[in-house]
């Protein structure tokens, strides 16, 4: 059986989704995926009002390797105070399978609690395919 390979260059740029809770609260999570293997994730919650409840950006190294996407958050910006994340807390630490990706959409499925998620291309210059 092979494995379905991706191009990395696929995921440079910027990404976002969206997602409602059990308690009617929207969380959007913005992803700048750089070339250079960085990232920045920022991820704001808002409540049924649309006023934000919380708001975190997560920075750190990414990777992908055939249809393997990890993450490493090394850093965390909270209030404008940037803080080191703990390298010792697995939690810090994640992979997924990609399910499916291409100039547009980003699904992918995190490897240990199977969740998954869609993300979608952030176009700047729109009417520019």
């Amino acid at each position: 059986m092979s494995k379905k390979t991706y191009p990395r260059a696929l995921l440079f740029g910027r990404w976002y989704r969206n997602d409602i809770d059990e308690q009617g609260n929207e969380t959007v999570e913005y992803a700048q995926l750089s070339s250079d293997g960085s990232f920045e994730f920022t991820f704001i919650t808002l409540d049924e009002k649309g006023e934000v409840i919380d708001e975190i950006t997560e920075l750190g190294d990414w990777g992908l390797v055939a249809d393997i996407h990890f993450t490493l958050t090394k850093n965390e910006l909270i209030n404008e105070e940037l803080y080191s994340a703990d390298l010792n807390n697995d939690d810090n630490y994640h992979a997924y399978k990609v399910l499916g990706l291409d100039h547009k959409i980003f699904h992918y499925q995190h490897i240990l609690t199977n969740e998954e998620y869609i993300m979608r291309r952030v176009v700047d210059n729109l009417g520019h395919c």
